[in-house]
């Protein structure tokens, strides 16, 4: 899959199937649509593309919105890469982009830049200034500019079942299992590994801090989480910890990674989090014995979720 970081990086000698979207979580409804291009473009000898923006036009448009997506850009760019899609261009979002008027996106935008033979897209797809214009818009100027639109329809889509949305409710809700099935992969946590306090391993549980620059990026529900991470080509299995500490004072949220039978100096190196399943919430503990207790008992079903379940 080749990247681009703006549309007029493409070479518009080549004609696309093309969809739009956000694609966050890159879902398994995402993944029906992705299928449907790519099959398209090979049956018409075209190429697939996907066309994304980024910032999201929330972050742009809605500057006080909340926005918190299930992946990164990065992590969305590598999942993307694995779908069988042949050109993914990240367009920059700005507020002189979403000024642009539906002809202008359509005749200067997908047709010059993206050079669009068809276009696949969502029945409730909106698009131009102020999102006037729609799928009924877009046919129009398909007739005008001569490219091919097929509508997914509303049953295709609800027939999945699934959404962003719902994702992200599972994760605010530590359902991290219900919400890797709608994935059909496990959501994902990238960062640096950077110094903490070193209390884990006076606990006999030494861990690795991960910092998370990406501040929109969705961090799920508090809690003690079994996680693995392919660290310099092996499987390595841990618990993750995400919270305060409350029970040694802490106020800081941190996401803090203990790995099973693994003692390597890990600072600096950035790592990928999978994130499997949800063990507990997170508990002030009266006394710091009684949180070594807890460690160890997570530990202990950690351990043995990993033996029911080997990858």
């Amino acid at each position: 899959m080749k990247t681009y970081s703006k549309a007029s990086s493409f070479d518009a000698k080549i004609p696309t199937v093309i969809t739009i979207g956000t694609f966050d979580g890159v879902h398994i409804g995402h993944r029906k649509i992705i299928e449907r291009l790519v099959n398209s473009a090979k049956e018409s000898n075209y190429q697939s593309a996907l066309l994304t923006f980024f910032p999201h036009p929330r972050m742009v448009l809605q500057q006080n919105a909340d926005l918190r997506l299930i992946n990164t850009i990065d992590e969305r760019k590598n999942i993307l890469a694995s779908t069988g899609l042949e050109h993914l261009i990240i367009h920059p979002f700005t507020r002189a982009f979403s000024r642009l008027t539906a002809q202008q996106y359509v005749e200067e935008f997908l047709i010059e830049k993206l050079n669009a033979k068809k276009i696949i897209i969502g029945y409730d797809h909106r698009f131009g200034r102020n999102r006037t214009a729609d799928i009924s818009d877009l046919k129009k100027y398909a007739d005008q500019f001569n490219f091919e639109v097929e509508e997914i329809s509303k049953q295709d889509i609800e027939d999945v079942g699934i959404s962003s949305t719902k994702i992200r409710t599972a994760l605010e809700d530590g359902e991290v299992e219900k919400a890797n099935r709608y994935l059909a992969s496990n959501f994902l946590l990238t960062g640096e590994v950077v110094r903490g306090k070193g209390m884990g391993k006076g606990f006999g549980y030494a861990t690795a801090n991960i910092l998370i620059k990406e501040d929109y990026k969705l961090i799920p529900k508090k809690g003690v989480y079994i996680v693995q991470s392919n660290i310099n080509g092996v499987y390595q299995n841990g618990m993750m910890n995400i919270g305060t500490n409350p029970t040694v004072g802490g106020t800081q949220q941190t996401i803090e990674i203990h790995f099973l039978d693994f003692d390597k100096d890990l600072y600096g190196q950035h790592l990928q989090i999978e994130v499997l399943q949800r063990i507990r919430g997170e508990v002030n503990f009266d006394s710091v014995e009684h949180l070594k207790v807890a460690m160890k008992k997570d530990e202990l079903y950690t351990r043995d979720y990993f033996k029911s379940n080997t990858k």
